[in-house]
């Protein structure tokens, strides 16, 4: 695999938001993706009711799976077109209950590899760091459909 040739951040916006329109889970929790740049992604959601436990916390679903949008875009930052990834092993360190308005997770990649990306990120809820992970994201050559 090719590294990804240098381009400009607004053609790289453009192409991983493209990717994101695939990704029909984040539409249904009503995540976007509010800053993209070469190995570092920030991804965001207003903190509903259908977000929550039975405690009125943000569910550790939603506090993981934010966390692993925001590693994977990351990673996939870093892939050239053609390319994708996903998620091998996902570790999520719960720090603090997620209780406010707004979620957001900011993913960055440590180290890419030809075959796997060592990611991590941090999840907030308004202005306290909720959750910390560790991610591994296996890149794969996309299948033509």
């Amino acid at each position: 695999m090719q590294p990804v040739e240098s381009t400009s951040v607004t053609d790289l916006a453009t192409r991983i938001r493209e990717k994101l329109k695939r990704q029909y889970f984040m539409h249904l929790i009503g995540a976007d993706l509010t800053r993209i740049e070469p190995g570092r992604v920030e991804a965001e959601l207003a903190l509903g009711q259908q977000h929550q436990q039975q405690r009125g916390f943000a569910h550790g679903g939603l506090v993981a799976t934010m966390a692993d949008l925001a590693a994977g875009f990351a990673s996939i930052t870093l892939v050239p077109e053609g390319v994708g990834v996903v998620t091998s092993d996902l570790k999520v360190s719960y720090l603090h209950p997620g209780v406010g308005q707004h979620i957001k997770a900011i993913g960055w990649v440590l180290k890419a590899g030809r075959r796997l990306h060592f990611c991590e990120a941090e999840v907030w809820c308004d202005d306290v760091l909720i959750a910390k992970a560790s991610a591994t994201m296996a890149v794969i050559e996309t299948v033509s459909s």
